[in-house]
């Protein structure tokens, strides 16, 4: 049960940093978009080339590296994990839990269904997501991610020996 509310709480944290990007409207994360769209939005004079970089580098700095810092926090110091598989098992539950909200209520369903993610001028290029881009995200979910609960697990094992 503690690791399906720490789940949420992942879940939370990236759908906090979705929304406090696009606060301003969505091209403030247009680096999430395909490339075609970004480089519409510079044409647009919407946004500039380092801003678009300078915004990815936020979304990293302030959502990504919290979201791994809870995960190894929660599996680690709430639930005190010790081992490789165990941490495994747990940041990988963790890891996949976000990686299909991200695919399924972010991108599906709040990028795919609604306006909030529309950008004036965009609409043509929609849909935002397709293609070599969804295949990846969802490989990166089920592939990757287990992967980097491996080595995540591996590293923390030798440092909490």
């Amino acid at each position: 049960m503690v690791l399906v509310i720490e789940g949420i709480v992942a879940c939370f944290i990236v759908l906090i940093s979705c929304v406090v990007g696009i606060a301003n409207g969505p091209v403030n994360l247009v680096s999430l978009y395909e490339k075609e769209v970004q480089e519409r939005v510079v044409e647009l004079g919407l946004i500039t080339k380092e801003k678009i970089k300078r915004n990815a580098l936020y979304f990293v700095f302030f959502g990504m590296i919290p979201f791994f810092a809870i995960v190894l926090y929660a599996v680690y110091g709430i639930n005190g994990t010790r081992g490789f598989m165990n941490g495994f098992k747990e940041i990988c539950v963790l890891l996949l839990m976000e990686g299909f909200f991200d695919r399924l209520f972010i991108d599906y369903w709040w990028v795919g269904k609604t306006k909030a993610w529309i950008i004036e001028g965009t609409e043509d290029l929609m849909p935002y997501i397709y293609g070599k881009t969804l295949i990846t995200k969802w490989l990166s979910t089920v592939v990757a991610y287990p992967i980097m609960a491996a080595i995540l697990s591996y590293v923390m094992s030798l440092l909490l020996k």
